[in-house]
């Protein structure tokens, strides 16, 4: 009775270890907050991947910068410190000029545009991550960018001496153009930055008005959809080629579907705060260029 006992105690240990062995487990930092849709999507992405590989493939998305800042992913990827890892492409421009192509001022300032700039893109970055050990795997747009500021803008002349966040060099150049005073802040520091002072105007989408409670600080809105910079996804080619055939294509298969679904959580419509609808003290000016169907103006919708 004992040898059955050890017996079977034995078979069960083999076949947690068994289990544990076939498991495998990456790591996907991102550098933005849980409940944007960006996050949202990357969440989803994972558990089809974990759906599709019946658990042996499990990615673990580390939200708002809580695994590695946004400048720092893509070295993390390509190092192995993280086997995918999701980055916003204007980042990397300094590192090669493609990267920033998404955040050039009405270069592609619609979803359609963005759309055929990216069928552009694609085929330069899969060489370039090529090359570093890596490959893209999907990427997906930020709504169009408006400016976000303390006081009211009649000229690019009222930006003098403002302190702005510039979050590529894109948006350094502007600062510089107009005479502001250029900051780096990561997203998941703008809230704070704002309410000390240390950032009084920026371009974004409403996506990030919203998502840091920009209402609360800056008061003007301006619509100018002036251009969609795009998040992507990137593994390490190495992890991808340890995998299994099968996981290989139901990663593939998820990275498919991830654009898709974002763009369907970018339509969603979800209640406002009352500071928006009743106080209304955002203005929010619409640019005459504007040929989007999906509203950006943090007043009247949230992109989700």
């Amino acid at each position: 009775m004992r040898c059955l006992r050890a017996l079977s105690t034995a078979t069960l240990v083999l076949s947690f270890a068994l289990s544990a062995q076939a498991q495998t487990r990456w790591d996907l930092p991102a550098a933005y907050p849980a409940t944007n849709f960006h996050s949202v999507n990357l969440q989803q992405f994972a558990d089809d991947v974990d759906k599709a590989t019946g658990g042996k493939l499990k990615i673990t998305v580390h939200a708002n910068a809580s695994l590695f800042k946004a400048p720092e992913i893509k070295r993390a990827v390509q190092g192995g410190q993280a086997q995918i890892g999701e980055i916003l492409l204007v980042n990397f421009q300094n590192e090669w000029q493609v990267f920033g192509a998404d955040g050039i001022p009405f270069l592609a300032d619609s979803y359609d545009e963005a759309a055929k700039l990216w069928q552009v893109q694609k085929p330069m970055l899969d060489r370039k991550l090529g090359e570093q050990g890596m490959m893209v795997l999907y990427a997906v747009p930020w709504p169009p960018q408006g400016i976000y500021a303390k006081r009211p803008l009649n000229a690019a002349a009222d930006l003098k001496g403002m302190k702005w966040r510039a979050y590529s060099p894109a948006t350094a150049r502007i600062a510089e153009l107009v005479g502001a005073q250029p900051v780096t802040v990561q997203a998941a520091e703008l809230s704070q930055a704002m309410a000390t002072g240390v950032v009084e105007s920026y371009m974004s989408s409403g996506s990030t008005g919203f998502d840091t409670k920009t209402y609360e600080h800056l008061k003007y809105w301006y619509d100018t959809q002036a251009w969609l910079p795009k998040n992507a996804v990137i593994v390490n080619r190495a992890a991808f080629n340890a995998l299994d055939k099968p996981a290989q294509d139901a990663l593939l298969k998820a990275a498919a579907d991830a654009p898709r679904c974002a763009a369907g959580r970018q339509q969603e419509r979800r209640p406002i705060p009352s500071r928006w609808t009743s106080s209304r003290p955002m203005a929010c000016r619409s640019s005459r260029r504007a040929r989007n169907s999906r509203p950006t103006c943090a007043r009247s919708a949230r992109p989700c």
